[in-house]
């Protein structure tokens, strides 16, 4: 990459745009990207001069504050020339992210016919399935021979997204069936295209979350899959690629709200910095207020604490032992979940299985606990006479407290799910907060129940 760099800047020293232009177009596409992330001022250069075909396919392959970057700073004729060269769902994708302006200028740039579909997929919403489709396919019909269905492909397949897939459909454009291309080329020429139909259709809809798209695909060995209206009507394709692009960001997304933030929606080092505070702090404080309860929790039984001041020394133990089961609990239902191994009407298995599991784990903590205290009182009086009180009480509060943390870790997003929540925002922050403060609750009310008439 440094002798790339090198050479475009000796080249732009030199204003030798023919010689960079030629040098540009010879590179594959990811490194032209790669130049354009090293000398960003030069983008929009770059872009400009590439082949028109090349130019798209760096352009579609750029993250969004690059690409708006960049089509600020290019002349109108060329703007029209990418936006109309754009394959319709990136162009649809980009357009979602830019404000309403912006796109109005935009699609002034594009064709009659590619201005009328721009519109149309911007007609569903943002997170839905039809932000993701082109309707750029190879449709036949069923009472068509293989010969007419190559003809028609030869005709009409540059212009196709992918021809791997040829989609059946009736005289009102209802969606029948799907076969792959190979089928139709190892058969005779004469063979009819109901012959060649099997019924397994899998289709999305185009309201159809984007989320179930990406499940939908993981379960089945796709390069695209044909999206419906609620007639069956079939209008466009989704590909694996975009399905691709769409799971990274929900995967951004989610492992930055198990952190304890929003999503950013942009990338890190991009994102305004006061933007950047701002998506961090409400959860912050949310979180603030949430752990200050521990302190009221404290409060109720300053009493106890007062009469056996060795209690306090477990509270950092007790309270992060249930966080951090909890967090553990709740990171692994979040990606089962995002997975498609786990749904809502699995909430009874999931539960089953966290209270054997979470009180193998509070037992087997719990017995640590207790055995550090017998043999540190073997060599030391820190906990004084009653030190199988003190151990007991341990024991048995981290049986309670992982138990609780296990069981509010995986019932938290099921949870929010059903109420129409994103399941990540019960990130691993949020529930160990909330289990630091029952966890409290649970240590002190065995220690009551074990000291009660002894220490307390």
């Amino acid at each position: 990459m440094e002798e790339m760099v090198e050479r475009i800047e000796l080249l732009l020293e030199q204003k030798d745009t023919t010689q960079l232009q030629e040098y540009l177009n010879n590179l594959n596409i990811s490194d032209v990207e790669e130049l354009i992330g090293e000398l960003p001022e030069h983008g929009p250069k770059f872009i400009a001069i590439l082949s028109l075909n090349r130019a798209v396919n760096v352009f579609r392959i750029l993250d969004f504050p690059t690409q708006e970057r960049i089509i600020k700073k290019l002349t109108g004729q060329k703007v029209g020339e990418i936006v109309n060269a754009l394959p319709p769902d990136d162009r649809t994708a980009f357009f979602a992210e830019l404000h309403g302006d912006a796109v109005k200028n935009l699609i002034l740039h594009l064709s009659p016919a590619d201005r009328k579909e721009a519109l149309s997929l911007l007609g569903y919403e943002e997170d839905s399935v039809g932000r993701l489709m082109t309707p750029d396919y190879i449709a036949v019909k069923k009472t068509w021979d293989v010969t007419r269905v190559l003809s028609h492909i030869r005709r009409y397949g540059k212009n196709s997204e992918t021809i791997d897939v040829i989609y059946v459909i009736d005289e009102n454009g209802v969606l029948l069936d799907d076969i792959r291309i190979r089928e139709i080329l190892l058969v005779k020429p004469e063979t009819k295209v109901s012959d060649l139909m099997d019924g397994r259709l899998i289709a999305l809809s185009a309201s159809d979350p984007q989320q179930d798209a990406i499940n939908v695909f993981r379960m089945n060995n796709r390069t695209a899959l044909p999206v419906t209206d609620k007639e069956d009507i079939l209008l466009g394709i989704v590909t694996v690629d975009d399905i691709l692009w769409i799971a990274n960001e929900e995967y951004t997304e989610d492992i930055q709200k198990i952190g304890g933030t929003e999503a950013l929606d942009e990338p890190y080092l991009d994102i305004n910095l006061f933007r950047l505070v701002k998506k961090r702090v409400g959860w912050l404080v949310i979180l603030f207020l949430g752990e200050m309860l521990t302190a009221t929790a404290m409060g109720f039984f300053e009493h106890a604490i007062e009469k056996a001041v060795v209690l306090a020394l477990f509270i950092p133990l007790i309270i992060s032992s249930g966080g951090n089961s909890g967090s553990q609990a709740s990171t692994l239902i979040i990606q089962a979940m995002a997975l498609g191994e786990v749904t809502i009407a699995d909430w009874w298995r999931v539960m089953r299985r966290e209270i054997i599991s979470g009180l193998m784990l509070g037992i087997t903590l719990g017995i640590i606990g207790f055995l550090r205290i017998a043999a540190f009182s073997m060599f030391s009086t820190l906990y004084g006479p009653h030190w199988m009180l003190v151990g007991l009480t341990i024991g048995f509060s981290l049986i309670g407290v992982v138990l609780w943390g296990s069981l509010a870790g995986s019932m938290l997003p099921l949870l929010l799910k059903k109420l129409g929540a994103d399941p990540a925002t019960s990130s691993a922050p949020f529930v160990a907060t909330l289990v630091d403060v029952t966890g409290l609750i649970i240590y002190f009310s065995v220690a009551v129940a074990f000291m009660n008439g002894v220490l307390l």
